[in-house]
């Protein structure tokens, strides 16, 4: 079941199909028509850290946790206007984008890759986003 918080109009909920958020954050917050999106990790669902993995897994990981956060906002990855995404070796960008090209599919939103000195769990990559909340969907 998804956790929903309501402050005067902003919506915030956690997705019931990833590992709850260890920190004061939610998965994702609604305000204004947006879908906002903190930043996914490569943790299964059961909260394992994919640490280590080769980093197509993490990356296809952090993807998925993403998917995970735009159904439970009642979206899909055609909802997304922006995708910011943090690499801790700039040489993984044609890899990221080789595994997010076979994600998102014919959709472009804009995207920015940065390359960041680490991050948490020792991981190699993540993800976080902004969609359009489309008439009439509701978070879930």
């Amino acid at each position: 079941m998804n956790q929903a918080v309501q402050c005067s109009d902003i919506i915030c909920s956690n997705s019931s199909a990833i590992t709850r958020p260890a920190g004061h954050y939610s998965h994702v917050c609604v305000a204004a028509g947006q879908v906002f999106i903190s930043g996914q990790l490569p943790i299964q669902p059961d909260g394992t850290p994919l640490s280590g993995r080769p980093f197509e897994d993490q990356a296809a990981q952090a993807l998925a946790n993403l998917e995970a956060c735009l159904t439970c906002a009642g979206v899909g990855k055609e909802s997304l206007v922006q995708v910011r995404v943090y690499v801790t070796d700039i040489n993984h960008w044609p890899l990221f984008n080789a595994t997010y090209a076979k994600w998102i599919g014919d959709h472009r939103p804009a995207r920015a890759v940065a390359g960041v000195s680490e991050l948490h769990f020792g991981l190699d990559v993540e993800v976080e986003a902004i969609a359009f909340l489309r008439p009439g969907a509701e978070t879930r």
